[in-house]
């Protein structure tokens, strides 16, 4: 393997991880810490917040990196080059790897400036009000919502790409 093809596979494996974490909060977690909090006979929600949520978002966050760094590495390798891509400067492929790497910054800005620091207040990492805590759940769920809805369409542009599909 050359050092583009390591580069290619880190930047895939990563992917799947920060993308499936990103799944697994808004599809598994989100509403299983609503019902434990709801479930006043259970055990309610510390487990998750306790050992789970930190964990995830470790792995989360630093998959997220990942996956910019080796893409944004990669973009060279593959001919399209950084600028050329995030300036969509070049033929339709370009433009494709583009927009998604856009939308790949776009949510790494949305994982490190807006949902972990808000994570933090909401697990009780960081100390916050009531108030205040109420606001970093919005936030957050903004900000996770919207990586979610944009992960469809960037994927597509990755695999567009190295498939040579001109949308």
């Amino acid at each position: 393997m050359n050092l583009l093809e390591i580069e290619v596979w880190l930047h895939v494996m990563a992917g799947i991880t920060w993308i499936g974490l990103l799944y697994y909060f808004n599809f598994i977690q989100v509403p299983a810490m609503a019902a434990a909090l709801a479930d006043k006979d259970g055990p309610g929600p510390a487990a998750i917040a306790k050992y789970i949520a930190p964990r995830a978002l470790l792995w989360f966050r630093w998959s997220a990196l990942v996956t910019w760094l080796t893409g944004a590495g990669a973009l060279e390798g593959v001919g399209v080059g950084f600028i050329n891509a995030f300036t969509l400067n070049g033929d339709v492929s370009t433009v494709i790897i583009g927009l998604g790497a856009w939308m790949g910054t776009i949510m790494l800005f949305n994982v490190w400036v807006l949902i972990w620091p808000n994570q933090k207040k909401i697990l009780g990492m960081v100390e916050a009000s009531d108030a205040e805590k109420a606001k970093a759940k919005a936030i957050a769920f903004a900000a996770s919502r919207t990586n979610t809805l944009l992960s469809i369409p960037m994927l597509m542009c990755m695999t567009g790409f190295a498939h040579g599909l001109p949308f």
